[in-house]
């Protein structure tokens, strides 16, 4: 990807975390999907009060783009308000690998980029559906 084209989702990441709903924690957070297509697509973080039912950003873009029939993704940008970069918990990870591969990760802030990574390096030795056996059968 060029710098333009993540620049690009970076700054759609960053408008979907001003529509983020974080009653609770007040921590927004913004992420942007790149289709193959070059469509995007964007999602934020909205919590309830147990905060087991929050849902994030990335997997709230995720469903949004599977729900509308996008299943090949390139990129995926993520923006929270911190100096650290804020990468995908377990459970976003483990469905971008499961829908998206291996996908290049952007990690930004409100005024830069952070890190770049490919899914993979943050999330070794994945669970996908190579390690489930078939209906009747084992794998081997």
């Amino acid at each position: 990807m060029s710098d333009f084209d993540v620049e690009a989702l970076v700054a759609a990441a960053r408008g979907a975390r001003e529509r983020a709903i974080a009653p609770y924690s007040g921590f927004q957070v913004g992420a942007a999907l790149l289709t193959s297509e070059g469509r995007v697509v964007t999602g934020c973080n909205v919590e309830n009060a147990t905060y087991g039912l929050t849902v994030c950003a990335e997997r709230v873009a995720l469903l949004k783009a599977l729900s509308e029939g996008l299943r090949e993704f390139r990129a995926l940008a993520i923006v929270a308000d911190t100096e650290r970069p804020t990468p995908p918990c377990g459970a976003c990870r483990q469905l971008l690998w499961e829908y998206g591969g291996d996908v290049l990760v952007v990690l930004a802030n409100l005024s830069r980029v952070i890190s770049r990574h490919q899914l993979a390096d943050l999330l070794p030795l994945p669970f996908d559906g190579r390690l489930v056996p078939p209906p009747g059968g084992r794998r081997s």
